[in-house]
């Protein structure tokens, strides 16, 4: 799910609501709306609180489509927070 969440968030900017309801979609019959939501919660965090370490990435060529790096297409603010995105999955889940 992780690789799936990476996917629309980067390519296509998909907000967490959307994200869940295509996931829904996406694994039907495998996980749960509980399961997404939490692994989404997961995601996030980790995606929000980790973006020091692509800041930090030294200069490489860009191999795929989607790059995370800063030096590429990807610009983010390393103090970026994630509450507003946790906050549309707490609404979603209800």
């Amino acid at each position: 799910m992780h690789d799936f969440f990476l996917y629309h968030f980067i390519q296509y900017g998909t907000a967490p609501a959307k994200l869940i309801f295509m996931a829904e979609r996406a694994f039907a019959g495998i996980y749960e709306k509980d399961d997404i939501v939490r692994t989404l919660k997961i995601f996030i965090r980790r995606f929000f609180t980790q973006q020091f370490k692509r800041n930090a990435v030294p200069d490489g060529v860009q191999t795929g489509v989607v790059s995370l790096s800063p030096r590429g297409n990807w610009n983010m603010p390393s103090e970026a927070d994630c509450r507003a995105f946790l906050a549309e999955t707490e609404s979603e889940n209800e």
